[in-house]
């Protein structure tokens, strides 16, 4: 009898976890890859600026789409505390703070996007500003939003870990999901801190981009289909 009731409270809020992380999957990779991948030059800004000039409200929807991203991932932080506590309440708990943290830190680094809007917007005030230094100035807000993101991901690698960890030992789990969190987490970790440590990150990025992004890929979009559709298994 326990059991049985376990399942039928789980298997709805599970359902309603996987619906939420795919809207949380899709929205941040469009903002990340489909819109700043697609404006932003690294090391160009000249270019940086006449593509977002170019194309003012797909920039905006970026933000939009990062805005949606944070309120998932809020919600998706006390969804798995839920899911997740039968099998160690403090561990789920730990992990819905650490997502905490990583939505605040993004939420806040959102302002770097914001400055880039400011600074090419044609503002009166801003004409004692030459173009060039305000392309620059974009451009160094731009790349800010980049490490900024970077910083929510150890975060994000942190909870996600610990997510895995509970997926792996949870019996209303497939075993393999949780495994593929902790290994999505660990590229998560690695990329953000390699950020700091290596002097010359840039010629490494393309290795810890594939590394990182493949993994997570696989995991975060296994996890939340799985949700969505089967819920929870039977214990």
């Amino acid at each position: 009898m326990t059991e049985t009731i376990t399942y039928t409270q789980l298997r709805p809020t599970a359902r309603v976890s996987g619906a939420i992380y795919l809207l949380l999957f899709v929205s941040g990779i469009f903002a990340e890859f489909f819109v700043r991948s697609s404006l932003i030059v690294p090391g160009d800004a000249m270019e940086t600026a006449a593509r977002i000039l170019a194309s003012p409200m797909l920039f905006r929807s970026g933000i939009v789409m990062d805005l949606v991203m944070i309120i998932a991932d809020i919600a998706l932080a006390v969804l798995f505390f839920e899911l997740l506590k039968p099998v160690n309440r403090m561990l789920a708990a730990l992990a819905a703070a650490f997502r905490f943290a990583q939505a605040a830190v993004l939420a806040f680094n959102l302002l770097n996007l914001y400055f880039v809007l400011e600074l090419l917007s044609g503002t009166g005030y801003l004409a004692a500003l030459g173009a060039g230094q305000l392309e620059a100035l974009s451009l160094l807000f731009a790349t800010m939003h980049g490490t900024g993101y970077a910083l929510g991901l150890v975060f994000f690698g942190v909870s996600l870990a610990m997510v895995g960890y509970l997926t792996w030992k949870a019996d209303y789990l497939p075993t393999i999901l949780g495994i593929l969190l902790m290994v999505a987490a660990v590229g998560y970790l690695a990329d953000s801190f390699a950020r700091t440590l290596l002097i010359e990150y840039d010629r490494y990025a393309p290795i810890f981009d594939t590394a990182v992004f493949m993994p997570a890929f696989v995991a975060e979009l296994a996890m939340s289909l799985y949700l969505l559709i089967r819920g929870v298994r039977r214990s």
